[in-house]
């Protein structure tokens, strides 16, 4: 129950503040601007087909797994180059670029990557999904596939680096806005990447003392447990997630150093990072759901730890 009114109120909250940005700012583009848009759509149609149909040919729904940390690199590069290597734009691509290798990394290191590009290591999740009893019809799981994975993955990959596209063409200096935009997003990113690595840590120990011939019970603390409580895990379920939905929110911040709005706060821009928001809340639901069915003690982790912000130290 609580899971479920935390799910409505979240969902309102980014519809309301979502409508509100296009009611307070509606969309005016330049004629750079529609030409760089129809650049980037082109684009974006062209990875949604290919996951589209890679993904349903291989039977690896995965395929937009791997093109997720690449994308938003080419439309910030995109963008920075239509713009004329604005700094603004330029120092934000940077900071995507950051983003994507560490990404691309820690998602090669799972073996989601293969010379025979179709194939590589599936993101655990969709098997999960595509064995419940809504997806055992293929037409359904295509349907899905057709929509959710490939357009609307795609569509939000794009839209998250809506604020670089609407600020290009901004003649405003770089302001306090911007630093704070930037050096909160590399921070975000710091958060991130050390979540990630003390993940990596935890799951390659635990594998290890398990193909010695150890059984989950027999490991020590806190291996034992069978999820990771160390470190930033230690006072956030998902601080990876916090790593990554921070990021993109602060860099939503230069549509105000740019002045792309001028009486308030809200931008069409902003409907990137919000639906990012929904992306995680269902994706660490999905999560919690499987691990308190294979560990015992994950439930009362959830009852005591909190989901994204570090406070309390789990005991």
């Amino acid at each position: 129950m609580k899971k479920t009114i935390e799910s409505i109120v979240v969902s309102l909250t980014v519809i309301t503040l979502s409508v509100l940005g296009f009611i307070f700012n509606p969309i005016y583009l330049s004629n750079n601007q529609k030409e760089t848009l129809l650049i980037l759509v082109i684009v974006c149609s062209s990875s949604a087909l290919y996951c589209f149909v890679v993904g349903e040919i291989s039977r690896n729904n995965s395929q937009m797994d791997k093109l997720w940390s690449i994308m938003p690199i080419a439309y910030t590069w995109i963008i920075a180059s239509k713009s004329n290597f604005n700094p603004r734009q330029v120092i934000y691509a940077i900071l995507v670029t950051l983003w994507g290798i560490r990404l691309t990394i820690n998602f090669a290191r799972k073996g989601a990557y293969s010379i025979k590009f179709w194939a590589g290591e599936e993101d655990y999740r969709w098997k999960i999904l595509r064995s419940k009893k809504a997806f055992q019809n293929k037409f359904t799981w295509a349907l899905f596939d057709l929509f959710f994975i490939s357009i609307y993955q795609n569509a939000l990959v794009l839209a998250i680096t809506l604020p670089s596209f609407a600020s290009m063409d901004s003649p405003i200096a770089l302001g306090v806005f911007d630093y704070i935009a930037f050096s909160g997003a590399l921070l975000f990113l710091l958060i991130e990447t050390i979540a990630d690595e003390q993940q990596m840590f935890f799951h390659t120990t635990k594998r290890k003392m398990l193909n010695e011939g150890k059984s989950l019970e027999e490991l020590p603390e806190p291996f034992n447990k069978g999820f990771n409580t160390l470190g930033l895990w230690n006072r956030s379920r998902h601080p990876n997630y916090l790593g990554e939905q921070g990021f993109w929110l602060l860099l939503y911040l230069v549509i105000i150093g740019s002045k792309c709005v001028t009486y308030n706060f809200f931008s069409y821009t902003l409907v990137g990072p919000l639906l990012l928001i929904l992306i995680f809340l269902g994706s660490s639901s999905l999560q919690e759901s499987i691990s308190s069915k294979k560990y015992p003690e994950y439930s009362n982790y959830i009852n005591k730890v909190s989901k994204y912000i570090p406070l309390k130290k789990y005991r």
